[in-house]
Order: structure tokens, then C-alpha cells, then sequence
């Protein structure tokens, strides 16, 4: 029968179009198959169902991978190669739709990436290493780390190409894991977040070198966020005390260096308990029988130094410069002042 039912009504004769049959439409779909503008139609839609079905497959199973794996940046990678698997996928079906075989789709791929290898090379580089930066686990995502040129900050994101770093200064710091691999990185939050850290000092030989010592260890322990005791700290078959200990570290020429070692709970406040404990050295350094050494320097004449002339304090014994009695001091280039506050000037240039 033709596409068009001739119905007969009451009122007169007329012409309805109703809907094709089966064997009609097959034709149909056929011819529009045929049509190539059709097929790059429909393999968009594929490839745009492929991502959002990459998007659903996430976050359906985003949960059981989290819970599957402790750690986040493996979950994270897991997930992302699931999205990226389908949208994969979806690509080989809508090639598939065009005209495009599996081994076409293949060849394709690898002649483009022959090609473009030098650009890629980089890329594939940072890939493999961040699989072994994923295998190996030096840091993980919200850990505090320290890089060899002392940044400082937070892991927001490792990925297969790069690592991601939030910083101290409110900055982000992204270095690709081919990078990291051949740095020193410093992990402050591995495991065991307690960080112990070292203040040095150095006094005089004449101060009370016990009150120093206990000045020192008393200044840490009033800090917040200082372990004040306990249990010593076991690093490996090491053991360490965890009250502040202050130690004699060597008899330098100036003075004795003594080093005071004490452990934080967190690492992420390190320069504040830093300075803190400092500012309570200093305070009690007020009231102690305790003084910072610094260097000083004596000078000494002999018969091979020349003829010089000194004046205590102020200089006021000194002749006044311009005048005769002056003029074998003022035309000569002045010595630098000792410890004790006087100042010594060369007679005739062959002074030290």
C-alpha cells in the first residue's frame, strides 16, 4: 500500500498521511545511515554520553574506592582512570560509527604519537614517575613537606604528571613528579608528625654555665605546642628524651655553644614556636648570671709596630687635630677600638 490511507467521511472525500509501517521505516534508517553528516552526528552524541557517563561511573563509585584504599592520591588515580577508560571507550564506539575500525583507531594513535614523541616525551616522562612516586609513597596528600630550597607548604594533589604544593606564603607551587624524584624532600607529617628542633647559644666562659642550661630547657617548656615530657621518643632503635635537654655542643673561641633540643606535637607552626622559645631565652637572660658572647678583638704593639699614641673613652685627652702635637696622629689612618674601649692610632703607618 502507498505511504498516503484514503478515508472515506460523511461529508465528502478526503486524503489523511498516517504513520509508516515497519517496513517502511527500515529503508528510512538506512538512507539516513547512509549520510555521513548523521554518522559525525551520532558519534558526538556517543563520545558526549561516554563523559557523562565517565562523571556517573565517579562519583557511583567514588566511595567504595575510598574506602577500598586508605590512601587518597591512589583512590584519586584510580578514579580518574576509570574516566578516562570510558571516555576512551566511548571514542573507539563513535569511531567505530564513522567508519573507523579498532585497528584504524590504533594505527592512528600510534603514527600521531610517533610523531609528536619529543613533545611527549616530557609528558610520558612525568607519567612513569609519578607512578613510582604513587608506588613508593614519600608524601601524601595534606602532608607537610620541605623541598632541598626550603619551601615549605601542604600537598594538595598528586596526579600522574605533577605534584601540586600549597605554600606557606598562600601560594601553589605545581612541580612535575619527574622533578620531585630527584629532590630531597623533607616529609614533616610521615607517620609520627612529632619534629624535633634545635636552638643554639653561645655565653660567655664566665657565666653560670648550669643556669644557663636550665634557663634555656625552662624558656621551651612554657611554649605552647612543646612537648614538656613523658616517655622518651623512639625513632628507629634510637631513643630520644622528650622533655626539653640542653647540651653542651663545643667550647668555641668566643664562648661555649650550647644547643638546646626539644620536640614539637606539629610541625606546622615550627618558625612560631621558634621564635617564641627565643623570646623567653631572652627574657630570662635579664635576671641570669647568663651573657651572649660575642667575638673581640685585642690589639697589640711591639717594637715592630710603629709609634702610637691612645686616649681611653671619648678621646678627650687627645690633642685637638691641627695642632703640632697632633700632627704625627691626624695625618695617619686611625686604629679600630678593642674591647675595652680604647683607641689606638699608627705613628708611622707600620702599626696593626
Amino acid at each position: 500500500m502507498d505511504l498516503g490511507v484514503v478515508a472515506q467521511t460523511a461529508t465528502g472525500t478526503g486524503t489523511a498521511t498516517g504513520p509508516p509501517s515497519p517496513s517502511e521505516l527500515g529503508p528510512l534508517l538506512e538512507w539516513l545511515w547512509g549520510s555521513t553528516a548523521v554518522r559525525i552526528v551520532a558519534a558526538l552524541v556517543v563520545v558526549g554520553l561516554g563523559v557523562v557517563l565517565s562523571k556517573f561511573l565517579v562519583r557511583l563509585l567514588g566511595r567504595p574506592v575510598a574506602r577500598r584504599f586508605q590512601r587518597q592520591s591512589v583512590a584519586q588515580t584510580i578514579l580518574g582512570l576509570l574516566r578516562v577508560s570510558t571516555i576512551i571507550v566511548a571514542t573507539f564506539v563513535a569511531g567505530s560509527i564513522v567508519g573507523l575500525g579498532i585497528g584504524d583507531i590504533v594505527l592512528s594513535v600510534t603514527v600521531f604519537s610517533a610523531v609528536l614523541g619529543i613533545v611527549l616525551a616530557p609528558i610520558v616522562g612525568s607519567i612513569i614517575n609519578g607512578v613510582f612516586v604513587l608506588a613508593d609513597n614519600p608524601y601524601e596528600i595534606g602532608d607537610m613537606i620541605e623541598l632541598e630550597n626550603g619551601r615549605r607548604g601542604f600537598v594538595d594533589d598528586i596526579t600522574l604528571r605533577y605534584t601540586k604544593i600549597f605554600t606557606l606564603e598562600n601560594t601553589f607551587l605545581v612541580v612535575p613528579n619527574s622533578s620531585m624524584r630527584e629532590r630531597d624532600v623533607t616529609n614533616y607529617s610521615a607517620e609520627d608528625e612529632r619534629t624535633r628542633l634545635s636552638i643554639p647559644l653561645l655565653v660567655t666562659y664566665e657565666g653560670d654555665l648550669a643556669e644557663a642550661r636550665r634557663l634555656m630547657e625552662r624558656a621551651a617548656r612554657n611554649v605552647e605546642g612543646v612537648i614538656e615530657g613523658g616517655p622518651d621518643i623512639r625513632i628507629g632503635s634510637a631513643r630520644y628524651p622528650a622533655k626539653p635537654t640542653t647540651l653542651i655542643d663545643a667550647y668555641a673561641d668566643s664562648g661555649v655553644r650550647l644547643n638546646l633540643r626539644f620536640w614539637v606535637r606539629t610541625p606546622y607552626k615550627i618558625p612560631r614556636i621558634e621564635s617564641t622559645v627565643r623570646e623567653r631565652i631572652w627574657e630570662g637572660l635579664e635576671d641570669a648570671d647568663v651573657e651572649i658572647a660575642y667575638p673581640h678583638q685585642h690589639l697589640l704593639f711591639d717594637e715592630h709596630s710603629g709609634r702610637a699614641r691612645v686616649a681611653v673613652e671619648d678621646g678627650s685627652d687627645l690633642p685637638p687635630p691641627g695642632t703640632e702635637e697632633a700632627s704625627g696622629v691626624t695625618d695617619r689612618e686611625p686604629m679600630e677600638r678593642d674591647d675595652e674601649g680604647v683607641r689606638a692610632e699608627d705613628g708611622d703607618g707600620d702599626g696593626e
